[in-house]
Parts: C-alpha cells; sequence; structure tokens
C-alpha cells in the first residue's frame, strides 16, 4: 500500500512538499516521488508489494492527446483480467502492476473504469491538459481519501496528518465536530474530517475539481434485488464467493500471512490460505494477540463468551501454520496510546487501538502482507445488536445506546444533540434500499446491514488501515469484496440466520473446511484486556487529567464524566467492549489530540 497527496492550486515550494512528504513515509516506507506541473503537485510514498520495479509512482500516461499523472493507494484483484481488456483495445504496458492498469483504465474509460475495478483503492488522476483532477475511493471504504477546499485552490491525502502540514492550513474543531466527538464518536458523519473544513471522499463516491469547484457523484451503493435462489444454491454461491475473494487477495511479490483469533472469519480466510500456501510448498505464518496474565484475569460475558487461545491451537495444529504469538502487556498499551491517536488523526477505540497498532508493529518484522476478517459481522448479521429483538427495534445507533448520558457530558455548545444524533441515524435509513412489499423484519433488517456499512463498519476499517499502515503493512479485508456485500444484501434474514445461529449462512457455506469447535463457536470480538493493572495505569493517567486544566475540560463536563464513570451503565461506550477504562483511555485520546494536533475550539 501507500500515502498519497497533493495540492491543487495552491503554493507548492520544496519545504511544503518536504513537509507533507514526511507525514506520508510510515505508510509507504520503500520509495518516494513528487509531479510538479503549473498549478498541480502530486505526491507519492509507496510499500513496495506488486512489480516492485515496475509500479513507481507518480505515474505518467500519453493517452488521445491528454496526459494523465496518477497517484494510487490499493490493491487490485482482477488486475489481469482488466490488462486483457485493455491490451484488446489498444493499451500497451510497461510493467505488470496495477497502478499501471488503473492508469490505463481511467484514460480509456474515465470514471466509468471504476465499475470495471475489484479491489481497495483510493487514488487521483490529474489531467495535465484539461488541468482537472480525479478523486475516487473504493466501494467499501477500506482506503482513506481525505480533501480540504483551501484558499481558492484543493489539498488532498490518504490521511488528515498531511492536509494539516499545509502552511495556512489550521487545525480547528466547530460545533458539528464537537458532536461527532462526544455524541457519536469513535464513530463519525460520512463524509467527515471532524475537523473544520476536512472532508472525506465516500466509499462508493468519486469527485472532480475544476475550474476551482469540486463536484461529488456516487457510483455505488447496496442496491435491494429479489432473491430468488433456493437454500442449496445460495449457500453454493456464497461459498465460491468467499473462496474465490480470498485466493484473488492471495496475489503478491512478497510473503503473505493471516491474522487468527481463532473465531469463525479469520479461521476462513486462514483455512483457505494455508491450503493454497501448502500446495505451493510453503507453510502460511499466522499470528494471534494475547494479554499477560490473561488466562488469570479473563472474565466472561455476552459480547466475549470465551477467550481465544484454545480455539487459535486448534486452527494452528489443524493447519500446521507457522504461528507467531504477540503477547501484550498493559504497560506496552498505556504507551501506545498517544502513538495510537497520531495513526488515526483522532481519538478512537481505545485499548482497541492500542493493542493492534503494537501487534501490526510485531507482524510487520515478519510480513508485509496479511489478510484479516473484517466486515463479515456486517455483512453477514453476526453482531448481537442483529439478532436481539430489543435492541433491534429501538431507535438510534445499536452500538451506542447511551445517548441521554453523552448528551450530559456536553460542555462546549452544541444546537440540538438529540436532533443531531436523530437527524444522522434516520438519514441512513432512508437512505437504505429496500424493495415494495418487503417485511416489516426484513425492512428492519436492511436498514441494520445499511446503519453497520455506512459507520460501524468505517470505524473499524479506519482501525484497521491506521494501525497497520502506521507499521507500512498491508492489510487486506476479503470479506470486504463488494460481490460478497452486493450478493448478501439481497438475501433474506432466515438464510443469514439459518438454524438460529449467528452467520449461520456463512457457517453452512464453509462447512468441512473448519474442525467443528471452531465452526460452531459463538462470536467473540477482537480481544480486550481485563487485568487490573491496566485499569490501574488508566485511572492513573486520568486522575492526574482531571486535576489538570486539561483542553477536554472545554468540550465535556468533568464532574458529568465522573458520574458516568461512576455510574454501572448497561450499555458499553461504543461498540461491544468499551467500559470504564476504555471510556478513561478514549478521553485521554481526546485530550492529547486536543493538545498534540494544537486544535482551535471554535
Amino acid at each position: 500500500m501507500c500515502a498519497i497527496s497533493g495540492i491543487i492550486g495552491l503554493r507548492n515550494d520544496e519545504s511544503i512538499l518536504e513537509q507533507m512528504l514526511h507525514t506520508m513515509r510510515r505508510r509507504g516506507p520503500d520509495a518516494s516521488g513528487i509531479y510538479l506541473h503549473e498549478d498541480a503537485a502530486l505526491l507519492h510514498t509507496r510499500l513496495a508489494i506488486i512489480d516492485l520495479e515496475g509500479g513507481k509512482q507518480p505515474m505518467g500516461l500519453d493517452w488521445a492527446g491528454e496526459r494523465y499523472i496518477l497517484v494510487y493507494n490499493g490493491e487490485l484483484y482482477n488486475t489481469e483480467s482488466l490488462r486483457k481488456e485493455l491490451n484488446a483495445r489498444g493499451h500497451l504496458f510497461r510493467g505488470y502492476s496495477d497502478t499501471e492498469v488503473v492508469l490505463h483504465a481511467y484514460a480509456e474509460y474515465g470514471a466509468g473504469c471504476l465499475e470495471k475495478l475489484n479491489g481497495i483503492f483510493a487514488f487521483a488522476v490529474w489531467e495535465e491538459k484539461r488541468k482537472r483532477l480525479f478523486l475516487a475511493r473504493d466501494r467499501i471504504g477500506v482506503k482513506p481519501l481525505f480533501y480540504m477546499e483551501h484558499e481558492n485552490g484543493l489539498l488532498f491525502a490518504s490521511e488528515i496528518k498531511t492536509i494539516l502540514k499545509y502552511p495556512t492550513v489550521k487545525a480547528r474543531l466547530d460545533e458539528t465536530g464537537v458532536a461527532q466527538l462526544i455524541l457519536l464518536g469513535p464513530g463519525r458523519l460520512p463524509g467527515s474530517g471532524v475537523f473544520q473544513g476536512i472532508r472525506e471522499i465516500e466509499p462508493g463516491h468519486y469527485g472532480i475539481y475544476e475550474n476551482g469547484r469540486m463536484e461529488l457523484f456516487q457510483y455505488w451503493k447496496l442496491r435491494d434485488r429479489e432473491h430468488r435462489e433456493s437454500f442449496v444454491d445460495t449457500v453454493e454461491h456464497v461459498r465460491y464467493l468467499v473462496f474465490d475473494a480470498i485466493s484473488r487477495q492471495m496475489v503478491s511479490d512478497v510473503p503473505i500471512g493471516t491474522f487468527l483469533s481463532g473465531g469463525l472469519d479469520s479461521s476462513i480466510i486462514t483455512a483457505i490460505c494455508a491450503h493454497q500456501e501448502k500446495k505451493g510448498g510453503k507453510q502460511l505464518k499466522t499470528f494471534s494477540v494475547d494479554y499477560l496474565n490473561n488466562d488469570k484475569y479473563f472474565q466472561a460475558n455476552k459480547f466475549q463468551p470465551n477467550s481465544d487461545s484454545m480455539y487459535i491451537e486448534i486452527m494452528q495444529r489443524e493447519l500446521n501454520t507457522q504461528h507467531h504469538w504477540t503477547v501484550l502487556t498493559p504497560e506496552t498499551l498505556c504507551g501506545a496510546l498517544e502513538a495510537a491517536t497520531i495513526a488515526r488523526d483522532l481519538p478512537g477505540m481505545a485499548d482497541v487501538d492500542f493493542s493492534l497498532l503494537a501487534f501490526c508493529g510485531d507482524i510487520r518484522r515478519q510480513v508485509r502482507v496479511a489478510l484479516s476478517g473484517e466486515c463479515a459481522d456486517e455483512i453477514f448479521g453476526g453482531y448481537p445488536w442483529y439478532r436481539d429483538p430489543e435492541v433491534r427495534e429501538r431507535e438510534g445507533f445499536p452500538w451506542a445506546q447511551n445517548t441521554i448520558q453523552r448528551i450530559s457530558l456536553l460542555r462546549a455548545p452544541v444546537t440540538g444533540p438529540e436532533e443531531f444524533i436523530r437527524d444522522a441515524y434516520e438519514t441512513t435509513c432512508r437512505e437504505s434500499d429496500i424493495l415494495p412489499g418487503t417485511s416489516p423484519l426484513e425492512k428492519r433488517m436492511k436498514e441494520m446491514v445499511n446503519l453497520n456499512f455506512r459507520w460501524f463498519m468505517q470505524t473499524l476499517l479506519d482501525r484497521k488501515d491506521r494501525m497497520s499502515m502506521y507499521h507500512g503493512l498491508e492489510v487486506r479485508v476479503p470479506f470486504c469484496d463488494y460481490r460478497i456485500a452486493e450478493y448478501l444484501y439481497g438475501v433474506p434474514w432466515e438464510c443469514k440466520d439459518h438454524q438460529g445461529r449467528e452467520k449461520g449462512l456463512l457457517r453452512e457455506a464453509v462447512r468441512g473446511l473448519l474442525p467443528d469447535e471452531v465452526l460452531y463457536r459463538k462470536k467473540s470480538p477482537y480481544p480486550k484486556t481485563f487485568d487490573p493493572r491496566y485499569t490501574e495505569l488508566i485511572t492513573a493517567q486520568f486522575r492526574d487529567m482531571t486535576f489538570q486544566n486539561a483542553p477536554v475540560w472545554e468540550l465535556v463536563r468533568r464532574e458529568k464524566l465522573t458520574e458516568l464513570l461512576e455510574s454501572a451503565s448497561p450499555w458499553p461506550w461504543y461498540g461491544q467492549l468499551m467500559r470504564n477504562p476504555q471510556i478513561m483511555a478514549y478521553f485521554l485520546q481526546m485530550n492529547f489530540w486536543l493538545t498534540h494536533y494544537n486544535v482551535d475550539i471554535l
């Protein structure tokens, strides 16, 4: 993977370019490049995975009287079939990188190329003669792309920190930004970068910047359709899509590995990859994370009914993988708080982020590419809130059922906080594509999928991208193949919930691939630590902050946050695992973020 950025219609002297490039080097540690031409500067740093010599960027192409310059961050999984199609239309290729295929596809088809790409990507194309910029992001939103219209020009980048390095851009937080941090965080509004003026190209969208004006277009969304296949055919269809997506995403010129939690999703990916590697005489590398003394302190609950280690060992023995454990201490977790905040450019998911950051750093010492199981729960209906009728029917975001508590924390003025949350929720529900005559249950389940797709899944994809790319590790997410998402959206809930099991359809589709203990294991989320030492360390930091004139107290009421932490709330702050230690860590992150980015609160 890589980092991209650009400056259009603004000053772009050498010192500015170097400062922006410096923020990009963690995402692309292997090489860097700059394109300069009149009103445009495009920047690129590269993590070399495919065609190590031929994929250098920015990449140029003269075609049909125009010169196109591309900067690209991503991975294409149908490169060869698209290359053959373009060959037939007269295109010749110097190397075999997917970057070159994307560039030629844009020159040939313009924005229509997006419908032909199967992959995860964010890219920009500058049309030199026309002086027009094209920005695009993959259908699911795996790869990030932010932009800012600024002083009659445009800035864009893979990460917010790069835009903030432009000398006349200031880190500002307005009322909408405050509302997102306190009322929705660590989620954020689709298309928002939280900082005032910084936007994000939404998943399935592209933008055209020309003559000082940005225009945005949607090229993909989840569409409902009548499902006519039998259950047996549906199972076979899912099996094909899952196996094909995982196999496609193993393509690499460098060794790959897999995340292995012992849960259904990572075990499916690991099993398929291990079998493929074995055919080539290779032993797959697998990676798991645990916490010091977790066997001593683990506490089962309805969200995390059992620990992972037993199931990981079953899979490792079954597949004979070359397995690596990362065991984290409370001190390591707390020590990653600041780096995780910088990696995300925003307060995040507390110690789940800290843990993943440290884990990815360990993995990067072994491989440059790893496959992970994100997004199966959103697509196949695996989360508890899909299957709990009480939560399912309650209005509001199901992963953040604490609206009243959040509102009570506000010190900075936010107009109509209840309406702000309700509007964000209801807008997403209304946007859900649902066929006329759909039953109330089926209608609600499609709303739930769209809510998760547009909100909760984006938070998780942000986490995985930023924590991994901070260490120059490329993580691929096969369940984010848009073909799986498209197909599953139209599959009735009774099929997905086969035998009353979470992700019952997926389990049936891979029956025979995994040991039964793993195949029928109850869902368990990414693990958190239960070590009281971690709580002690975070509590001490939080207590110190309460006695300081810290910037976070401009946003939240100190006494109300203390009351929240002393109460026994029935709901996590966000998702399944953010309880008191994680809430404290979230606000510690927020305080560090306000200071580190020198944020002006408007």
